[in-house]
Formats: C-alpha cells, sequence, structure tokens
C-alpha cells in the first residue's frame, strides 16, 4: 500500500477501465485495487493484460475481472459491462480511458482511416456511457470519467483525428451530465498533457520533445499515469459528489 489518499466510500466499489492493460490505464487499475475496490477492465492486448494481472498482489485476485475486447464492436464493449456488473453485481464507476493517438498526415487520412478513429476514440466513449448508465439508474448513483486530452485544447499537429475526437468527448461529457444529473449519475472528463507512459517515451515523447513541453509547463517535471490516477480516484469518490460535467485539466500548468 502506498501513501497516496485512502477513500473509505471506495472499498468494494466496481470500477470498469477501458484500455485497462497498460499505460495510465494499467495505473488506475492499480490504484483502485489499492483503494480495495473491484476492478473490471477491458483490453484487446490479452497478454499485456494477462502480464499485468499476474504482477498485482495475490491477495487481490478476487477483486479483478478482464475480458480481451476491441471496443470497436460496440456489442462486445457493451455486454462486457453487464458481464462484469453481473459478475461483481453493482457498477459503480466507469472509466472510458481507451485511445489510439497514432499519428497522421492529414493529406494522408482517408475516409476509412477517419472513421476507424473515431471508432476507437470517440464512439466507445459514448456507447459504455449509455451501457453503464443503464445500470446506474436503478440505483440513482454513479460516476462516468471520460478521457480527453489537452491536445484537444491545444490543436496538436499531426493528431487531427485524435482532437477531433477528444474535443467531442468534452461535448459529450457536458451533454451526458446534464442527461444523466437527474438519475445522480455524474459525467466529468479528465484532459492530461503529455503523460510518460511506456508508449509515449517509446514512441514520440523524445528528449527534445519533452524539453519542448516542460519549458511551456509551470510545474516542470514529467506528468505520470499515476498523478493522472490520483485524480480519477478523486472523481470516482464521493468527495467529488457535487462535481459534474467538468473538464479538468492535469498538465502542469501547460501555457
Amino acid at each position: 500500500m502506498n501513501d497516496s489518499t485512502q477513500y473509505q466510500q471506495l472499498k468494494e466499489k466496481v470500477i470498469f477501465i477501458t484500455g485497462g492493460a497498460s499505460g495510465i490505464g494499467a495505473a488506475m487499475v492499480s490504484a483502485f485495487l489499492q483503494q480495495e475496490a473491484k476492478v473490471a477492465l477491458v483490453d484487446i492486448d490479452a497478454q499485456t493484460a494477462d502480464l499485468l494481472i499476474s504482477q498485482l498482489p495475490s491477495n487481490v485476485c478476487q477483486s479483478i475481472w478482464f475480458k480481451a475486447v476491441d471496443v470497436t464492436d460496440i456489442k462486445a464493449l457493451q455486454d462486457a459491462i453487464i458481464e462484469a456488473t453481473a459478475h461483481f453485481g453493482r457498477l459503480d464507476v466507469l472509466i472510458n480511458n481507451v485511445a489510439d493517438d497514432t499519428r497522421h498526415e492529414v493529406e494522408h487520412i482517408s475516409p476509412e482511416s477517419w472513421h476507424k478513429c473515431m471508432q476507437v476514440n470517440l464512439d466507445p466513449t459514448f456507447f459504455a456511457s449509455q451501457a453503464a448508465f443503464n445500470v446506474m439508474k436503478q440505483h440513482r448513483c454513479g460516476s462516468i470519467i471520460n478521457f480527453s486530452s489537452i491536445t484537444a485544447l491545444l490543436g496538436s499537429q499531426q493528431m487531427t483525428g485524435y482532437v477531433t475526437a477528444k474535443a467531442g468527448i468534452i461535448g459529450m461529457t457536458r451533454a451526458l451530465a446534464k442527461e444523466f444529473g437527474e438519475y445522480g449519475v455524474r459525467v466529468n472528463a479528465i484532459l492530461p498533457g503529455w503523460v510518460a507512459t511506456e508508449k509515449q517515451l517509446s514512441s514520440w515523447l523524445t528528449k527534445e520533445e519533452e524539453q519542448k513541453w516542460t519549458e511551456s509547463m509551470a510545474i516542470k517535471r514529467r506528468i505520470t499515469p499515476e498523478d493522472v490516477a490520483a485524480l480519477a480516484l478523486f472523481l470516482a469518490s464521493d468527495n467529488s459528489q457535487m462535481i459534474t460535467g467538468q473538464c479538468i485539466n492535469i498538465d502542469g500548468g501547460r501555457a
């Protein structure tokens, strides 16, 4: 157990995380398990998910549920939410984390690649929220946490499809907060800056790019997956019970 804040209300709560096998998703899996919550995760990469689960303490084995799911298969995604709810007997928090920030030159984006980008980065957020709401409204409580990105505010180059999808999630978050609020279900979004995940460090977050990015930050250090997971814990907990429809940057005060 680390020395992070303990939210007693999260004990025994059920958290469903998309894209939970690596990066920010994996950090959230660990963080919620440390809160003694129960975690259901889906990911297309079963091998990485199995590795993550194998590295967790043996005493949490009964508190984790995994299914390999391609989130572009909407039926499979919604069925997984139903199955996880049946497995644990409840659903308290949905975290729409899955994303693919592959870079593209604008002139090379085809209709097919554009729609594929939306099918990964935008559509699952809505349809997972729809399925989770159908469960949560019965108990008149729940927290849905969507992942947008500060690229939606910056308009980063070579990421037009991703930026468009993440901007859509901001609007979706605010709309769903109004739709779901009367049933006690909160909807918020997290907008991370450039988080130093293994994928980013091995692909795009070079020393040169990191230096340029850091120069624009008020707090000049790396943003870690654990930093983001700490915000997700707060938004999942009852400590944020009057926060909904909000889009919260976690970017070290990037200008």
